[in-house]
């Protein structure tokens, strides 16, 4: 086995940690601290300097002005800029991206991607469904009257909505798999209901009531929402490693300085092993990460193995989703009160963690759907 990034990929993790070397955590006002959302908008300066360095077509194939990386490369990037709390819809953007440039029809490919490349136009999906708990795309009905498609129906927690030009919405049709429609944000019969996320960010409610979508703006190709969805988890967790990482770190500098009794409270052994108890957490959130991005990848270019790719992602949404928070938390502990200081930036990062967390979802859920795939796929 060969662990070793490509050099496209570590050209990638470079040109992130330039644009993101500049960016405070702390930029916007504290979530603690702000009844409602810290923004109206995400951090648009940023996105600039992000399409500049041609980071938002990094996953984009040539013919649309792109580099033609893969779902590691994206991770990679997503993971620096989890270290600073980046305020940018990176992922939601880039993995949607993907999905139209994989399955979309090429006159919605023509429309979004050149726009989508240069951050001129902005992407978000909705992935959680009524509540959050219930496959998103039985939230939403799609009918076919006549040449445009009729969305009827909710979803819940989509981030940037309100600021994001066109809304990748899963849905069912009442036959198979789940469709993909892709729906401007200004179409007639969309209402966006503001909500708040628990890092404080602006999210919304999506409520369909008669949303019409041409034909060639709705996804039917069997698998395509799962693709997408496997991609925003993965994601999901390359942003929790990112975030842990760099709240490791920050544990790390302060136990060093903090003294207790004339030393420095990292060399007291209870200390020292709940700090390696975190790295150990980190380690096997990395490898199961980049594991599943692998798979992913590998799917698409045919490789099959003796599970589903949804094995490997729920692998890795196990560690990810248990290991973020007992990293957070026992910075937390490490810190003493001066980890809840508003002034402080570990608040801001154990706010972020949980909002992750929740995305989600509890590792028992992730490991029954684990269990039903090894049932389903026994190992010879």
């Amino acid at each position: 086995m060969d662990f070793t990034f490509t050099e496209e990929q570590r050209a990638a993790v470079e040109a992130a940690r330039a644009v993101f070397a500049d960016v405070a955590p702390d930029g916007v006002p504290s979530p603690a601290l702000t009844p409602g959302a810290v923004a109206d908008d995400f951090d648009r300066p940023l996105w600039a300097r992000l399409a500049a360095s041609d980071l938002l077509s990094l996953v984009l194939a040539e013919e649309h002005d792109g580099a033609g990386l893969d779902t590691i490369a994206l991770c990679l990037v997503l993971r620096e800029a989890a270290r600073v709390l980046a305020r940018v819809p990176l992922l939601e953007h880039c993995a949607t991206a993907m999905t139209v440039q994989a399955h979309g029809s090429p006159e919605l490919a023509a429309a979004l991607l050149p726009g989508a490349g240069r951050g001129t136009l902005v992407l978000t999906a909705a992935a959680h469904g009524r509540s959050g708990h219930d496959p998103a795309e039985l939230a939403v009905t799609a009918r076919l009257d006549g040449e445009t498609w009729v969305l009827e129906g909710t979803q819940t927690a989509v981030p940037w909505a309100h600021t994001a030009d066109w809304i990748a919405v899963p849905a069912h049709t009442g036959e198979g798999e789940g469709v993909l429609a892709l729906v401007p944000r200004t179409a007639d019969g969309l209402a966006l209901a503001e909500q708040v996320s628990t890092s404080g960010e602006r999210f919304a409610e999506l409520a369909l009531d008669g949303v019409r979508v041409d034909r060639t703006h709705l996804i039917e190709t069997p698998g395509a929402w799962e693709r997408l969805r496997q991609v925003l988890t993965t994601g999901t967790c390359a942003l929790a490693l990112g975030l842990g990482e760099s709240v490791l770190g920050m544990t790390s500098r302060y136990t060093s300085k903090r003294e207790q009794f004339g030393f420095p409270v990292a060399t007291f052994q209870a200390v020292a092993v709940q700090a390696a108890d975190r790295y150990i957490d980190l380690r096997a959130m990395e490898v199961t990460l980049w594991q599943a991005a692998w798979r992913l990848d590998a799917a698409t270019g045919g490789a099959g193995g003796p599970l589903p790719s949804a094995g490997d992602v729920a692998v890795a949404k196990i560690w990810a989703s248990e290991g973020v928070r007992r990293v957070v938390q026992t910075a937390q502990h490490l810190h003493g009160g001066f980890g809840a200081d508003t002034e402080y930036p570990l608040h801001r990062y154990h706010a972020w963690a949980k909002q992750l967390e929740l995305q989600l979802g509890p590792a028992a859920a992730h490991e029954e759907a684990l269990g039903d795939l090894l049932a389903a796929h026994p190992l010879a």
